[in-house]
């Protein structure tokens, strides 16, 4: 098949996301289709580039950070995109089209369709589904809800990144997504290597869905025990993230428990986790996390909000618990507890990364590709 892959995110652009995106197309390329993407450009990246075998094609429309995109940025985006799209479906006659983000990408989609007759798999990841991320997204969804409804009707297929993103489109649109678990590929598997002092790692946007500033304050309640946290990621409470640490005694001239590298290439976050033991989530809301998945695969226990987005991936009962769960309405306290009871008993925490190393076999990006794949074709027939 000949599949045109559009997505306004994508390496090194936006999160996980684009990071999907570009290992499911790549994915499909090892199998022997040809895949083309338009997405989003920027002026330190080239406009079109060879990447994995798949052509990319970046579209500069004005976007400012790679790490995120406001509404009008996602807004001119769509305006140059439909017009670039329609030229390469005339062009290339691709059999299908994958949309990664019912907004901004499906709109783009779903117009291209209805011009050129060309079908679309629609994949959703969370703040493009009403409800997924509501303190940023609630009142945009108010205006554009109605506009978004024939974008998941139109789409040949839909497909979710969670059961958790699944139900959040059936409630708004009475639509049952096919649930495709974010896959990655395996690493060969090693002995987990056992840190003097544990290793934490909190990689996301700064920013109130992800919620580092309770992070920080639950890492102040556990000042006194054995720790080192590395934060990768940049955004608008870095600053005071940063600020809170130094407020709590966490970094000063002497000591620096906290290690903020701002925002990070893929290769970068690997290398991070590959020298960490838990993984912190503090999030609000998530859809699948990539890099819950990512970590899984690196056997890092999970530490977490009981949050829908994280059911798929983070299991804190039963003789294989991989995680550490609390409640947002507990607060830093909350955390702090689930943090320190792993912190405070090392064979607990090496139980728990050993049960992240079995758990990773569920999200083979084989299975995954299976899944994208068996749906394309049909979608392309």
């Amino acid at each position: 098949m000949k599949i045109l892959l559009l997505n306004y995110e994508y390496p090194p652009i936006g999160g996980g996301g684009g990071r999907l995106a570009a290992k499911v197309g790549a994915g499909l390329v090892s199998r022997g289709h040809q895949v083309r993407v338009l997405t989003s450009g920027m002026a330190h990246l080239p406009v079109e580039s060879v990447e994995q075998e798949m052509e990319i094609r970046r579209l500069r429309a004005f976007r400012q950070r790679e790490d995120t995109c406001s509404v009008p940025e996602m807004a001119l985006w769509v305006v140059h995109a439909i017009p670039a799209a329609i030229a390469e479906v005339r062009r290339w006659k691709p059999n299908v089209i994958h949309a990664h983000f019912a907004v901004p990408t499906g709109a783009v989609a779903w117009v291209v369709s209805k011009l050129t007759g060309v079908p679309y798999l629609l994949t959703a990841h969370l703040g493009d589904v009403p409800g997924g991320v509501p303190e940023q997204t609630a009142t945009l969804f108010r205006w554009i809800q109605p506009f978004t409804v024939p974008i998941w009707k139109g789409a040949a297929a839909t497909t979710a990144v969670s059961s958790f993103v699944a139900g959040l489109a059936e409630r708004a649109y009475a639509i049952s997504p096919q649930v495709i678990l974010n896959g990655m590929e395996l690493p060969g598997t090693s002995p987990l290597e056992k840190h003097e002092s544990p290793r934490l790692l909190m990689v996301g946007r700064m920013s109130v869905q992800k919620n580092p500033l309770l992070m920080v304050r639950a890492l102040g309640l556990l000042r006194d025990l054995p720790w080192h946290c590395t934060i990768l990621g940049d955004g608008p409470l870095l600053d005071e993230a940063k600020a809170e640490a130094i407020r709590l005694g966490l970094n000063d001239a002497l000591h620096e428990r906290l290690d903020f590298r701002g925002w990070s290439s893929s290769t970068e976050v690997s290398e991070a986790m590959r020298e960490s033991d838990i993984l912190l989530i503090p999030s609000l809301s998530e859809g699948l996390p990539m890099v819950a998945v990512e970590a899984l695969a690196h056997g890092l226990a999970l530490v977490g909000s009981r949050i829908g987005g994280l059911a798929d991936v983070a299991h804190d009962t039963g003789d294989h618990a991989n995680a550490r769960l609390f409640e947002l309405s507990q607060g830093a306290e909350g955390f702090a507890a689930a943090l320190g009871s792993l912190l405070l008993d090392s064979n607990e925490l090496m139980k728990a990364r050993n049960a992240s190393l079995a758990m990773a076999s569920r999200f083979d990006l084989r299975h995954s590709l299976d899944q994208y794949e068996r749906l394309l074709v049909s979608a392309a027939q």
